[in-house]
């Protein structure tokens, strides 16, 4: 989880690649409407999010009941992540990528293949609560890097 240019897709598909686990991005459950909004750089509300969020639970509940799966999400707030955690709680590690604004300020303006402008982050970063009790992770790291700790911090 982390917001928008955090590196969730890529850190997710890398981890995938080492565990064989399949890799989801919450992304594609999003509506028509939702991408619309946020291409027109307008910032989602809680409404926004609840359909979505609960389509992501109940895809994940499926998916886990076959094996376990990455999934990346914003997951800004905690009670998106209590929404998304809702019956997995004992199958589910949390995983932040923490980074600054300006960071991934840089990050965004780079990218030119995602619906979500980087006028928005500053919305991302007053929306995010910072998560307790999961695995910590410095963006500034090579995502190489990132996976390893993740691995390590997961098998222990």
């Amino acid at each position: 989880m982390g917001v928008s240019g955090s590196g969730k897709s890529t850190i997710g598909k890398k981890l995938s690649e080492r565990t064989g686990y399949d890799f989801y991005d919450a992304d594609n459950f999003h509506t028509k409407e939702n991408k619309v909004k946020m291409s027109a750089g307008i910032p989602l509300t809680d409404e926004d999010r609840w359909p979505w969020l609960a389509n992501i639970n109940r895809f994940v509940i499926e998916k886990l009941a076959v094996n376990n799966i990455i999934m990346v999400c914003s997951a800004l707030k905690q009670a998106y992540r209590d929404k998304l955690n809702k019956s997995i709680e004992a199958n589910c590690s949390w995983i932040f990528l923490r980074g600054d604004y300006d960071t991934i300020n840089k990050r965004l303006k780079k990218r030119t293949d995602h619906y979500m402008p980087s006028t928005l982050l500053q919305s991302q970063f007053d929306t995010l609560e910072p998560p307790v009790d999961v695995i910590y992770v410095d963006i500034s790291h090579p995502p190489e890097m990132i996976v390893e700790h993740i691995i390590s911090k997961l098998k222990n």
